[in-house]
């Protein structure tokens, strides 16, 4: 069983924290690298659809970056809403094994990122308006690498992504492959809705659950019940799995 989930803008840099292997696509994050290098400060910025204090911070970063040393591990470099709400700095080694076992961060900068891959601070969706090789866009470019790299022998994939990074793995799906899709939401006016904070913070809580409880099979997904979320039976199906809050 493999666990898809997607990185976070906010990043930070702790050398600290020991890193145990490079990205597998580094390569190819390279080649990515030296196309932002090759950008203007003005290109960046509309690349990166940000404000002046961000573009000057990344573009730094960009013309001074090292992908070997100096890193982070994944699941510590990335601070956003997911993130702080996985909470990884508080869990169990045993737990830090299963997630190396079974998450795998999408990014459009690394492509597939394991929990103690190493790592440095970037900005760089995957969504992004790229031309790497003659690639019109960072989907066309990472093709089916990234779902070649998350599948295994399970043919189980639990997606905890936005529908941005999620796309990457659903477009190349076999007949064998099931992936579910977790939704988070909430009954408004006779219709289920998703809230996009609530969702990324539901998203966190919702792997840290699985690594803290070793969940290897989709009946231990279901009794999830954290933030007031609870598996709901009658709209799930076997590709889809909603969880609603209850009022």
């Amino acid at each position: 069983m493999r666990i898809i989930f997607s990185p976070t803008k906010k990043m930070v840099h702790d050398e600290y924290a020991n890193f145990q292997h490079l990205p597998v696509f580094l390569d190819e994050t390279r080649k990515i690298l030296a196309y932002l290098q090759s950008l203007s400060y003005e290109e960046l910025k509309k690349l990166w659809k940000c404000n002046d204090k961000l573009a000057k911070e990344n573009y730094e970063r960009i013309m001074d970056m090292d992908l070997t040393h100096h890193l982070t591990p994944a699941l510590f470099a990335y601070t956003g809403l997911a993130f702080s709400h996985l909470a990884p700095n508080i869990l169990s080694e045993d737990a830090y094994q299963y997630l190396e076992d079974h998450l795998r961060i999408l990014s459009g900068f690394y492509g597939v990122l394991k929990p103690f891959d190493g790592v440095t601070p970037y900005r760089l969706e995957m969504q992004s308006k790229t031309k790497i090789e003659g690639y019109k866009d960072l989907y066309m470019f990472w093709d089916y690498k990234l779902y070649e790299e998350v599948i295994d022998e399970s043919h189980l994939i639990i997606n905890l992504a936005s529908k941005e990074y999620a796309k990457c793995i659903e477009n190349f799906l076999s007949d064998e492959d099931l992936m579910v899709t977790i939704v988070f939401g909430e009954y408004k006016d006779d219709k289920v809705i998703s809230k996009g904070t609530k969702a990324k913070m539901a998203r966190g809580e919702m792997v840290r659950y699985l690594a803290m409880n070793h969940i290897e099979n989709l009946d231990g997904i279901k009794d999830f019940d954290v933030m007031n979320y609870q598996y709901d039976e009658m709209l799930s199906d076997d590709h889809t799995y909603y969880f609603i809050e209850k009022g």
